[in-house]
C-alpha cells in the first residue's frame, strides 16, 4: 500500500469518534472495538478508494454503521445485551442520572437495529437526512420515519417501565 502513512494518520486522528460510534451503535466496549478493528481492517486495502469519497470520516463511519446491520443479520449474533450499573458514590441526583442512562442504553438497545442507526446517526453525529439515508441505504423520508418511530418506541417503552416501577413500589408499601 503506498499511503500507510496516511491510513495511520486517519486512525489515529477518527477513532475515537469511530469508536464512540461503534460503541452506540452495539452498547458493548468489546463488541465495539471489533466492529471498528474489522472495518479498518475491510477498508485498509482499498484505503485509496476512501481517500477519494468527498468526506472519508463519512464513508467509514457507513462503513461501520453497514458492518453493524449486516452482522446483526445472522442469527448467531442475536444475543441479549446486558447493562450493569458500576458502583457510585450515595448521592441521589446521581443515582438518576445513572438509571435514566441505564434505561436509555436498554431502550435504545430494543429498537431494531435500522431504527438504532438512524436515532445514533441524528443525536450523537448531528447529520442530516441524506447523509443517514446514504449511510443506512435508504431514503431521506424513510430515515425521519425510522427517527420518529425509534423515539415514539422508546418513548412508550419508558412509560410502560415508570408505570410498573410505580406499580411495585405501591404493592411493596401495601405489604
Amino acid at each position: 500500500m503506498a499511503d500507510d502513512a496516511g491510513f495511520a494518520a486517519f486512525v489515529r486522528a477518527n477513532s475515537g469518534s469511530l469508536f464512540k460510534t461503534a460503541y452506540l451503535l452495539t452498547g458493548n466496549a468489546d463488541r465495539a472495538e471489533e466492529l471498528l478493528q474489522d472495518t479498518l481492517a475491510r477498508l485498509y486495502p482499498r484505503w485509496d478508494r476512501v481517500q477519494a469519497a468527498d468526506t472519508p470520516l463519512a464513508y467509514v463511519r457507513r462503513c461501520v454503521a453497514n458492518a453493524f446491520v449486516n452482522s446483526r443479520r445472522r442469527r448467531s449474533t442475536q444475543d441479549v445485551s446486558l447493562h450493569c450499573l458500576p458502583d457510585l458514590p450515595d448521592e441521589a441526583n446521581l443515582a438518576e442520572r445513572v438509571a435514566d442512562r441505564g434505561l436509555l442504553w436498554q431502550l435504545l438497545g430494543s429498537l431494531p437495529d435500522r431504527q438504532r442507526a438512524a436515532l445514533v446517526m441524528r443525536y450523537f453525529h448531528d447529520q442530516p437526512d441524506a447523509q443517514i439515508a446514504a449511510a443506512i441505504g435508504c431514503r431521506s423520508a424513510t430515515v425521519r420515519s425510522l427517527i420518529s418511530r425509534g423515539i415514539a418506541t422508546m418513548r412508550a417503552e419508558a412509560a410502560a417501565a415508570v408505570e410498573q416501577a410505580a406499580r411495585e413500589t405501591s404493592q411493596g408499601t401495601q405489604s
